[in-house]
C-alpha cells in the first residue's frame, strides 16, 4: 500500500478528546494537541506520553499518543498504545481506525482487517483484502467506494488491480475445474492471440466451436485471429457466422463490414457498417470505416459527413489525424485545394503531437 493513500485516509479521520476534568493530564493533552499541530511531534509525543502516566485509565492519552507515533511513521509504537486504549475502552472507533492503519502500514493486513471492519473504513479494508487475496470482498468494496468519489485515481487503481486478480482466480478456476470445456478452449484461444500466436489460438477456438458451434462470442474472436493474419475471407465467414447468432450485436456488424471492406465488396460493406452504425450509434471506429466504404461507392459526400462526425467525436486522436488525412484525401480529388491543405496541416499537427519527444 502506497504511504500517500495512507496518510491520505489517515488525515481525513480527527480523533475527538473525550471532555476530561481539568487536571495535569488535561493539560498534557492540550499542549500535546497544540505541537501536533504545529507538526512538533516530539513534543506532541513527550506531552501524550506524560497524560498516560498520570492518567493511565484514559483511552485518550494513549490514542492521541498512537496518532502522533503515526504522523513519525513509527508503527510500531503507534499499534502498542492504541491497543492500549483499546483495552482501556474496547468500542473506541478512532483507536480502532488508527490501529487499522498502523498494522496495515508494517503489512499486518489479516491484523488490520476487523478493526476496518469494525468502523466500516471500505477503502482501507478493500486494501487489506487485496493483500489477504479476499479479492471478491475487496472488488465489491471499492466499487461502494466509486460510486461515492468517482473521479478518485487511487480507488480506480486499486479498484483495477483487484479486478484482474479476481479475473485471474476465476480464470484459474476455470482451466484447472473444467480444462476441457468450451470455455476453456476459448480462454486458451484469447491467451494465444495476445501473444500473437494466431496458429495455437484457431486451434483453440475451433475445438471451443466443435463443441458448441452456437456460442456467443467464439466465432467473432476466431474472426479476428484472421483478419489479424489478413485472411479476410475466412474472417468474413467467421463474422458472417457471428452476425447470423447475433444480429442485433453492432460489433459483430462491424468486424464483417471492415473484412468486406478489406476483400473490395464496398457496396455490401457499406450495408453492413450502416447497420452496425444504427445498432450501435457514434462508434468513431465504425464512422471511419463507414466514411470508405462510402468513397468506395462513389458517396464523397457521406464519406465526408462521416469522417467529420468520426473529428467532432474523436478531436486529438491517432484517429481523428486519420480522418484529417482522408478528407484532404478528399478534397484535393474534388479540386478544392485550400481545404485540403488546411486538413493536411491538422494531420501534421495530430502526427506530431503523438510522435515522441515531437519527432516524427
Amino acid at each position: 500500500m502506497t504511504r500517500a493513500l495512507l496518510f491520505l485516509c489517515l488525515l481525513a479521520q480527527a480523533v475527538s478528546a473525550q471532555s476530561t476534568p481539568e487536571s495535569e493530564a488535561a493539560q498534557h493533552i492540550r499542549a500535546g494537541t497544540a505541537a501536533e499541530q504545529a507538526h512538533q511531534y516530539d513534543v506532541a509525543i513527550s506531552e501524550f506520553r506524560k497524560a498516560t502516566e498520570l492518567h493511565p485509565g484514559d483511552a485518550t492519552g494513549f490514542t492521541r499518543l498512537g496518532r502522533a507515533y503515526m504522523e513519525q511513521h513509527d508503527y510500531g509504537q503507534a499499534a502498542t498504545a492504541l491497543q492500549q486504549a483499546l483495552q482501556r475502552e474496547p468500542e473506541l472507533e478512532s483507536a480502532h481506525r488508527l490501529l487499522g492503519y498502523a498494522q496495515l502500514a508494517q503489512g499486518y493486513a489479516v491484523d488490520a482487517i476487523p478493526h476496518f471492519e469494525k468502523v466500516h473504513e471500505l477503502r482501507a479494508l478493500a486494501i487489506a483484502q487485496i493483500q489477504t487475496g479476499e479479492v471478491t470482498e475487496a472488488v465489491s468494496n471499492l466499487q461502494a467506494e466509486v460510486k461515492k468519489t468517482p473521479n478518485d485515481p487511487d480507488l480506480l487503481y486499486y479498484l483495477s488491480q483487484a479486478s484482474e486478480m479476481l479475473a485471474q482466480q476465476s480464470t484459474g478456476a476455470l482451466l484447472d475445474g473444467f480444462p476441457e470445456s468450451e470455455r476453456a478452449y476459448q480462454v486458451r484461444g484469447q491467451k494465444y492471440f495476445a501473444l500473437r500466436k494466431f496458429a495455437e489460438a484457431e486451434k483453440q477456438y475451433q475445438q471451443a466451436l466443435a463443441l458448441r458451434p452456437d456460442l456467443p462470442g467464439l466465432h467473432l474472436e476466431l474472426g479476428e485471429v484472421y483478419a489479424e493474419s489478413s485472411l479476410w475471407s475466412k474472417a468474413e465467414d467467421q463474422y458472417r457466422a457471428e452476425v447470423a447468432l447475433e444480429p442485433g450485436s453492432g460489433e459483430a456488424a462491424y468486424r464483417l463490414g471492415e473484412a468486406l471492406l478489406q476483400e473490395g465488396k464496398s457496396s455490401e460493406a457499406l450495408q453492413q457498417l450502416q447497420r452496425s452504425d444504427h445498432l450501435r450509434p457514434e462508434m468513431s471506429e465504425t464512422l471511419y470505416s463507414l466514411g470508405r466504404a462510402a468513397l468506395s461507392t462513389g458517396d464523397g459526400k457521406a464519406a465526408e459527413k462521416s469522417w467529420l462526425r468520426v473529428i467532432a467525436i474523436e478531436r486529438e486522436s491517432p484517429l481523428a489525424a486519420r480522418a484529417h488525412f482522408s478528407l484532404a484525401g478528399l478534397y484535393r480529388k474534388q479540386g478544392n485545394a485550400n481545404q485540403a491543405a488546411a486538413e493536411m496541416q491538422e494531420f501534421d499537427r495530430l502526427q506530431l503531437r503523438s510522435s515522441p519527444a515531437g519527432v516524427r
